[in-house]
């Protein structure tokens, strides 16, 4: 694969800024007392930076590596210091920088049920500190070339997170944080076992661990390509996350504080779904064909049985966990079904549940620190003592039930007609994962929202200025991505041009008769299906 050099450092400098700020933050005792607006300002400066770097990404060639930059790191053991983003790591670097000023200024007053002085400060300080690490590390996983650079910030993450969710979550914070530690462990060290292998099963060389280097050169049979495509794919589906591995995701996010499982929800578990695109169809690109039949049987199980979970809870925040596991199952199939047109659909699907899951945990977040519960029979009639905020959840909700103009419905769209092209008895299961989606959105509104008010409720406020411009950004947002999606299809098409199966042949033979096999002559075509 080709790849464009950076005249200048750009993603190195966008890792940096926010790590080094977080350790200035750490150590620097008087900032403690500014941590909010100081860690607000350098969000702001790294979004800015991160779109002075997009404007550099030439799109015409976003199927390549860009603004690279590669060093020696371990030339023993192979290892190097390469970063680079193709036209999907670009978008999903600016969905990060994206959300976490949001996250900051939605926290402004989370921590402040805490006793005043050093105590309140230490954990203001304390979660913008963390919140800024993570976003380096968010930054720099989305743009690593190595598979080894790659599998250190996959698990370094979970450091921030862990402690973000144990130390400032609910009453069984803890207790989640572990769950969601173990788990990540676990399919973290079935993954080394796999980078190790495929390292010995390469050319070697002091650059190694390259992926343009691994890709299409591991010589090993198909038997030992199948376990290492499993060994990846398996630590990708406990992040994605994909039943059966999902259950870490509901009690992470019914602990975690709003802005967290922002973050976790809305970028971290799109790692899993990077991983198997950048990932396990370059690297094994036959065994990807031999799992993709079991794989879509666990797609599809996971858009029935996140569905199905969602519309029985009463605590909103695993409602939205398992309404992401419900979406995560269309990703993997955009990923699997091995078809253009569902893969790019699976692309901006990544990018536009990160926005709809984002509003979704902020706005429940400003509801519950309002009303005092996650529980959804605790509220009512919240739509006339808050009508804003019951606007721009019912808002949020819709987009993530792919309402036509808002942001998830041409990429849901795009997956289920590439899906129909390959296998038309997946895609009718996927439709009925949207017929679910519609009642696990729409119950728990007219729960929350409609019918009679809850007296003890009835003179909360409604949003102020500071949550308005939390949300205000998400809704436009999903309006532009719904509307316009041009921008980001025309980044991540040519990504899914080159990663996606030519010959889709193999998957018809174990699913069936497919449709057109002109993929490219769908890809071509906009959202509604007409050309460009």
């Amino acid at each position: 694969m080709q790849t464009l050099n950076a005249a200048f450092p750009w993603l190195t400098v966008l890792i940096a800024l926010p790590l080094v700020a977080a350790a200035v933050l750490w150590l620097v005792r008087p900032l403690h007392k500014v941590a909010r607006p100081y860690g607000l300002a350098v969000s702001l400066v790294e979004l800015v930076l991160a779109v002075a770097a997009a404007t550099q990404f030439d799109v015409a060639q976003a199927g390549q590596q860009q603004l690279t930059e590669l060093a020696s790191w371990i030339p023993q053991l192979g290892v190097s210091y390469a970063l680079g983003v193709n036209g999907l790591g670009l978008v999903m670097v600016l969905l990060a920088v994206f959300l976490v000023p949001l996250v900051l200024l939605a926290a402004w007053h989370e921590q402040e049920a805490v006793p005043e002085g050093a105590v309140l400060e230490r954990r203001q300080m304390g979660f913008v500190a963390l919140v800024l690490a993570l976003e380096a590390l968010m930054v720099a996983v989305f743009a690593a070339r190595d598979v080894f650079l790659f599998y250190v910030l996959f698990e370094a993450m979970l450091v921030p997170v862990y402690f973000l969710i144990g130390n400032y979550g609910g009453a069984r914070r803890r207790t989640a944080a572990l769950k969601f530690l173990l788990y990540s462990l676990a399919g973290g060290l079935i993954m080394l076992v796999g980078v190790v292998a495929v390292y010995l099963a390469g050319p070697g060389g002091e650059q190694g661990f390259l992926v343009d280097t691994l890709a299409g050169h591991l010589e090993v049979s198909p038997a030992v390509e199948r376990l290492l495509f499993l060994s990846f794919f398996i630590a990708f589906a406990v992040k994605a996350p994909v039943w059966p591995v999902h259950t870490w995701l509901p009690d992470a996010t019914q602990q975690a504080p709003a802005g967290t499982s922002t973050l976790l929800v809305g970028v971290l578990d799109k790692v899993g779904t990077f991983g198997m695109i950048t990932l396990c169809l370059p690297l094994f690109p036959q065994a990807s064909v031999w799992a993709a039949p079991a794989i879509i049987v666990l797609a599809l199980i996971s858009i029935i049985y996140g569905g199905l979970l969602a519309v029985g809870q009463r605590d909103i925040m695993r409602l939205i966990a398992f309404t992401s596991v419900s979406h995560f199952g269309f990703m993997v199939l955009g990923i699997f079904v091995r078809d253009q047109v569902a893969l790019t659909g699976t692309m901006l699907y990544m990018v536009a549940h990160g926005v709809s899951t984002a509003a979704l945990f902020l706005i429940a977040g400003f509801l519950t620190r309002r009303g005092g519960s996650q529980q959804i029979p605790a509220y009512g009639g919240m739509q006339r003592v808050t009508p804003v905020l019951a606007g721009t959840f019912l808002v949020a909700g819709l987009a993530s039930i792919a309402l036509p103009g808002l942001s998830g419905f041409v990429p849901e769209f795009l997956v289920i007609q590439g899906t129909f092209r390959v296998n038309i008895v997946a895609a009718v299961v996927a439709v009925l994962g949207v017929i679910i989606a519609a009642v696990y959105i729409l119950l728990p509104y007219q729960r929350i929202f409609t019918g009679p008010k809850v007296p003890e409720l009835a003179r909360i406020p409604d949003l102020g200025a500071r949550e308005k411009w939390v949300v205000g950004p998400l809704v436009a947002v999903m309006l532009a991505l719904g509307f316009y999606p041009a921008p980001v299809l025309d980044a991540v098409r040519p990504v899914a041009q080159a990663v996606a199966l030519d010959q889709p042949s193999s998957i018809e033979t174990a699913w069936g008769p497919a449709g057109p096999a002109d993929s490219g002559a769908v890809l071509a075509a906009g959202p509604e299906g007409t050309t460009k």
